[in-house]
């Protein structure tokens, strides 16, 4: 059912409904997290740095590398991005650092994407393309450990992905605890993704 529904949003560029993820915007806060927050986990893309307040301590977590994810309809292995112009394609919501990126890298191909669904949700965005609905950039982090039948293409840069925390809080145990937590998350990806390799 949501195939046919995906299907049917996408039918071309005067479909009346183009789906939507309702999710937040996920910015990076541009002032201290608030009262309720101890820690924000952020990603910020290549070209676009984001603010660094001076009452924030950012800690990088890791350099997630990027790819570009064609379904099987946008050709072979030589589809140069230019090539895919007129494709629909799947984004995350407008005002968010991806997206900006993701257009800035589309523009600079020479063309507008027809962005035909907006999400916050990545394995959406790689579902559509499997489906052959979408092309989309996706972060190696949610390809880890998911079958993949989308071709993809390793960019030249990845997103940087890293912890943000109220400056002088970054000693607390229970932000010293999740980002210790969060570290030997990256490093058991890492071991896994080198046993893996042939």
């Amino acid at each position: 059912m949501v195939s046919a529904a995906l299907r049917s949003a996408a039918r071309g560029p005067s479909a009346p409904a183009r789906p939507r993820h309702p999710h937040g915007a996920g910015k990076v806060p541009s002032g201290p997290p608030g009262p309720r927050l101890d820690l924000v986990l952020a990603e910020e893309y290549p070209g676009n740095p984001q603010r660094r307040p001076a009452e924030l301590e950012q800690r990088d977590l890791l350099d997630d590398p990027l790819h570009l994810a064609l379904p099987p309809s946008a050709g072979g292995p030589t589809t140069e991005l230019r090539q895919l112009a007129d494709h629909p394609w799947v984004m995350e919501l407008e005002g968010t650092p991806a997206r900006h990126w993701a257009l800035s890298v589309c523009r600079d191909a020479g063309f507008e994407p027809d962005v035909r669904f907006e999400t916050t949700d990545l394995l959406l965005h790689l579902r559509l393309v499997e489906e052959g609905l979408a092309a989309a950039f996706l972060p190696d982090l949610v390809l880890d450990g998911q079958p993949v039948t989308a071709e993809l293409r390793q960019l030249p840069a990845g997103r940087r992905v890293f912890t943000v925390v109220r400056r002088g809080r970054g000693g607390h145990p229970a932000v010293v605890a999740c980002r210790d937590a969060l570290r030997r998350a990256v490093a058991l990806r890492t071991d896994r993704s080198r046993e893996d390799r042939p």
